[in-house]
């Protein structure tokens, strides 16, 4: 099976910069409210974390939307939603979840949102959230076997390792979808190996004339998985920072996606 590529691991450090830092700091939060079953103060939280107060703040009032913490007695406890961890419906709980977030995004975005994940070797793209003002890309060729030309695919190719790459791309030849598919393989592989887990990975026009996207890393446990967005092509003038705000959301879809 594939795995993780080598400097994939996050540490909790405050300063770490990208989608993953605001995500091991609600964890760390919440490990700190744990500690407290008869509730802890904000002023305790900052403390223990080694959080900026605004950070705590923001992050309690993030976590109490998603119902993970809740206010009772004065204090901060562990939310409703941890309730439901084991139960028969989890499933559906996080299916639902993770559909209100994307039609959330969706609309944010003016763009339609995907999410996908690596699973058993194969790229699956669980959920999409389109609508008219925002239509989805159309599946012309089997993202499956085209993941060397679209932001989903490439995005999930780089957190494999290069094994799992090789074996990806030996299952799955690499083929000319438009004049803008890179077809050289050394290329591709180049620039995997060396795409920055923080950087949005883009397609510009390469799996589908007409369409361009970008994608964002989303890790749930050991799950391989992107955020992704796409758009006609003559909206590309807004790509880049709809890919930034993209990235910006990735982290609270992180915390509905670990219920």
């Amino acid at each position: 099976m594939p795995t993780h590529g080598h400097g994939r691991q996050v540490t909790l450090a405050q300063g770490q910069p990208g989608p993953h830092a605001s995500l091991l700091r609600a964890l760390r939060l919440l490990e700190a409210a744990d500690r407290h079953p008869y509730g802890v103060a904000l002023t305790d939280l900052v403390r223990d974390t080694e959080l900026p107060e605004p950070v705590v703040r923001e992050l309690v009032t993030l976590l109490c939307d998603q119902g993970y913490l809740q206010l009772d007695g004065g204090g901060w406890v562990l939310g409703g939603t941890f309730a439901m961890l084991g139960q028969a419906n989890r499933e559906q709980l996080i299916r639902i979840r993770l559909e209100h977030k994307l039609a959330e995004l969706r609309d944010e975005l003016g763009a339609a949102v995907y999410f996908s994940r690596y699973h058993e070797g194969e790229l699956r793209v669980e959920a999409v959230a389109a609508a008219e003002h925002a239509p989805a890309v159309h599946e012309w060729v089997d993202f499956r076997a085209t993941a060397h030309a679209s932001a989903i695919g490439k995005c999930l190719l780089s957190q494999l390792d290069h094994d799992g790459r090789l074996d990806h791309l030996a299952r799955h030849p690499i083929a000319r979808l438009t004049s803008r598919t890179i077809t050289d393989a050394e290329q591709l592989m180049h620039r995997l190996e060396r795409q920055p887990a923080t950087v949005p990975v883009l397609d510009l026009q390469e799996y589908a004339l007409g369409t361009v996207c970008a994608a964002v890393p989303v890790t749930a446990g050991s799950t391989i998985g992107c955020l992704a967005m796409s758009m006609p092509a003559e909206h590309a003038h807004r790509l880049r920072s709809a890919a930034e705000l993209l990235a910006d959301r990735a982290a609270p879809l992180m915390l509905a996606m670990a219920v």
